[in-house]
Formats: structure tokens, C-alpha cells, sequence
């Protein structure tokens, strides 16, 4: 892909070399080519960027003598993020497409667009729909009625069941599992292992007999434009309703969500995070490692619970009356310096010395 393609299609200022050059890939300035964008913030990075073998660099504003190299240089003010962005380009672009396996099974009805590649052993349903130069590895397992936007790619052995949605530019991960109804926005990551649309924890109890029976578990789940969801993670769909994880939210790896959440934008969860059925995480919070939500619990917008945190079933934990960036911490989750405070009082009565004992009678 051309330099010049990128910028125009991320912005950002090619103050010296050609727009011509073409780039294939990304790499750290130590094992660039000829090909490969690298990314530089500092003078030290500059000066490794500068000595490699690297076709353009992507730098913050004025931090390259324009006199010094004849590498195609972009200025912007974030060159980290504008590399990121530009890295699933240049891999894509990078890939050759190869056509149908004759070992794959496709149904009459489903047509494949041009460039598009089916790998050896992959199964294609009846009645799918794809977009241009989509990518279905190996042995992937394509159910009926499926969507595919533009240039998505499904790896090796990932299932989709019947009538699942997955949007352009958007990577599933081999082994990834999407139960039937599942709908993917654009530019979503899942990785390897993750199962998306399973059954919800839901069962009605026999008083009588102490037996429990499934509560229906027929929801969906809709994923939004820009999330990444780890490996080996599972969220499942709503019970009569929906769970929904909003635009740009980013879920780690062993992440769980119950059914019927709501996960706002731009929500950071952290691996081994578990959230029970019916929780709301509000746009832009923070849950690290461990954290726990009880059925029904509420995260407003910004919140940050500290590893381990806790928040009952059906509390709610808010900022208001906090400094920004005030992280909760314990269960029931509460300022982490009020927690401190706690814990440094009982540390202080743990110390006293026992009073003596009432002479015996």
C-alpha cells in the first residue's frame, strides 16, 4: 500500500519523501525493511528509526530534520495511534488472495464475490451473503443465512451459527464459537476460543422438588463497531432481550459477561473480570483485574474499580462527589483511600496490647 494511500485515509502530513513509496507491513526500527512503517515519539526512537532499513516512519511534529534522511516521513500528533491504525491495513493489503479450495463446501446458494479465499475443508451454508475479498480459513464452519461485510476474516475451525452478522474489516480468530443470532459490527476482534451467544445462567426453580428448569434463553447479542474481545472469553445472549457490548469497548482475555448486560462505549475489562446477568458498566469505565458484579449491579460512566473490587447485587457505584480518576477498591467497592484508612485502623487495634483480665472471684 502507498504512503500516500494512508494518509489519505488516516491524515497526518507527508513532510519529506515520496507518496509512492510502498509499505507492506509494520516492524520495530531493530528488524525493519525497505517495506515496513515504524512509528517514532522521541529523539532516541527517531535516531533508531533514522538507522534502519525502514520505508517511512510516522513521527510526532518536528522531531525529524527534514535534511537527514530520504525515508518517507508523516508528522502527526500521535504517531502511535496513527501506526496502530494503519497496521491492519497494511496486513490486510499484504495478503494474497487465493480463490476456493476444491475441498471446500459451499451451497449453490450462498455466492462468493470476487477475491475471496476459501480454505481446505471450510463449509459454507445455504443462503449466506459476503462482501468483497472476505477471508475464510481452514476448516471454518459457516452456518446458514450468515452475513459477511467487506474484507472480514474468519480463521481456522471458528463456528458460526445460523443467521450470524459479522461486519466489515472485522477478524474472527481460529476456534472463535458465535451461537445463531449473533450480530458483529464493524472493525470487531474476537480472538482464539472466545464464545459468543451462549445460553445465559438462568433457571426457575421447583419448590417442591428443589429441580431446576432452563428460563428461556432465545436474546440476542449485538456487538458493536470497534470492540476486541479476548481470548477465551464468553458472553452470552439475552434471555428474552438482548446484551449488548457498545462501540470501542475492549474485553481482555478469560472475561465473562451474563445475559442481558448492557456494556457501554469505550469500557476497559480486564481478564478474569466476572459480570453477572442484568449489569449496566457505563461509557468509559475502568474494571481491572478480578473485578465482580452481582446480578443486576450499575457502573456509572468513568468508574474505575481496582483489582479484585466488588459491587453487590443490585448496588450502584458512581462517581459523584469524587475527583476524577478516584479508583474503588474492596467489597462493597469504595474509595481505594477510604479503604486504606480502614485498613490501616484495624491494623492499629490489632497492635494493642490486650487489657488484663478481671482478677478471678
Amino acid at each position: 500500500m502507498r504512503v500516500g494511500q494512508l494518509i489519505y485515509i488516516h491524515g497526518g502530513e507527508l513532510v519529506q519523501g515520496d507518496p509512492e513509496t510502498e509499505l507492506d507491513g509494520i516492524a520495530a526500527a531493530g528488524s525493519a525493511t525497505c517495506s515496513d512503517l515504524v512509528f517514532a515519539e522521541d529523539a532516541k526512537a527517531v535516531q533508531a528509526a533514522l538507522s534502519s532499513e525502514c520505508g517511512a516512519i510516522v513521527v510526532t511534529p518536528g522531531l525529524v530534520d527534514r535534511a537527514a534522511t530520504v525515508k518517507a516521513v508523516i508528522e502527526t500528533l500521535q504517531p502511535r495511534l496513527w501506526f496502530a491504525q494503519a497496521a491492519w491495513l497494511l496486513t490486510l493489503k499484504g495478503r494474497p488472495f487465493q480463490g476456493v479450495h476444491p475441498s471446500a463446501t459451499v451451497a449453490a446458494t450462498s455466492v462468493l464475490p470476487d477475491h475471496a479465499t476459501v480454505g481446505p475443508g471450510a463449509v459454507i451454508g445455504e443462503n449466506c451473503v459476503f462482501g468483497s475479498s472476505v477471508w475464510i480459513d481452514a476448516g471454518a464452519m459457516i452456518g446458514d443465512e450468515c452475513v459477511l461485510g467487506d474484507r472480514a476474516s474468519i480463521r481456522s475451525g471458528a463456528v458460526l451459527g445460523r443467521g450470524v452478522h459479522v461486519g466489515a474489516d472485522s477478524r474472527i480468530y481460529p476456534r472463535v464459537v458465535m451461537y445463531p443470532g449473533t450480530i458483529l459490527g464493524n472493525d470487531v476482534i474476537v480472538h482464539a476460543g472466545a464464545v459468543l451467544g451462549a445460553d445465559g445462567f438462568g433457571y426457575v426453580r421447583d419448590p417442591s422438588t428443589g429441580a431446576y428448569t432452563q428460563f428461556p434463553q432465545q436474546g440476542t447479542l449485538v456487538i458493536e463497531d470497534g470492540v476486541e474481545i479476548g481470548a477465551n472469553t464468553t458472553i452470552d445472549r439475552g434471555a428474552l432481550g438482548e446484551t449488548r457490548i457498545r462501540r470501542g469497548t475492549k474485553i481482555d482475555n478469560l472475561v465473562h459477561i451474563g445475559h442481558n448486560c448492557d456494556i457501554g462505549e469505550d469500557v476497559i475489562l480486564v481478564a478474569l473480570t466476572g459480570i453477572s446477568g442484568s449489569c449496566t458498566v457505563g461509557n468509559g469505565a475502568v474494571l481491572a483485574g478480578q473485578v465482580g458484579l452481582g446480578d443486576h449491579a450499575r457502573v456509572g460512566p468513568g468508574v474505575i474499580l481496582g483489582g479484585q473490587a466488588g459491587v453487590l447485587s443490585g448496588k450502584t457505584v458512581t462517581n459523584e462527589g469524587l475527583k476524577p480518576g478516584t479508583v474503588l477498591w474492596g467489597t462493597p467497592a469504595r474509595p481505594l483511600k477510604q479503604v486504606l484508612r480502614e485498613q490501616a485502623t484495624l491494623a492499629r487495634l490489632a497492635r494493642r496490647p490486650a487489657k488484663p483480665s478481671e482478677p478471678k472471684q
